[in-house]
């Protein structure tokens, strides 16, 4: 989310990059019973219906940092996307977890084969914390801009991600899946 805020504030101004941020489930719990789950359509639709319903766990919320996030992406995008309910066709989809990154791929694969074009998956972990989130916006919007100047993207990237890789002291996962 952070990445899409701070990319988003580039693209205005010198990118012709077209960008979506989406998720692939439904808010996490932490590990707190299913029962108590949180739907996040209603917490994006406005402020009274997150109140409501985060009345009775709204410790819990703030402690485990979910109110802070949701109120950070609601200022951000105006809605929660699922990955897998998005039928764009991409050139490039970057994940910032690998368990996200699995589900992309296995969602991706799973699909119809229809153009047979190549799309790049790439996973940045990022721990999801405020200082993680900043430093991973500036690489994975350093990243975008890079592959973006590349000549030629098939042939280029895997160096390309191998100098990330060495600069940032992180692992990248890619894979190349096809539409």
């Amino acid at each position: 989310m952070k990445a899409h805020s701070y990319y988003h504030r580039l693209s205005v101004t010198s990118t012709a990059l077209w960008i979506i941020f989406s998720g692939c489930k439904d808010c996490p719990d932490n590990g707190y019973a299913k029962s108590d789950h949180l739907d996040i359509n209603v917490v994006f639709s406005s402020d009274k219906p997150t109140v409501k319903v985060l009345n009775s766990s709204n410790f819990r919320y703030t402690q485990n940092g979910i109110l802070h996030m949701l109120d950070r992406n609601k200022r951000i995008k105006p809605r929660p996307e699922r990955f897998q309910n998005c039928k764009d066709v991409f050139d490039l989809i970057l994940t910032c977890e690998e368990r996200v990154y699995d589900q992309v791929v296995e969602d991706l694969n799973s699909r119809e084969q229809e153009t047979c074009q190549p799309v790049h998956v790439i996973n940045v972990d990022i721990q999801d914390n405020h200082e993680e989130a900043t430093l991973g916006a500036f690489l994975i919007c350093e990243l975008c801009q890079c592959i973006q100047h590349t000549e030629d993207m098939e042939n280029e990237i895997d160096e390309l991600l191998q100098e990330f890789e060495e600069k940032s002291g992180r692992t990248f996962l890619h894979t190349v899946c096809f539409y």
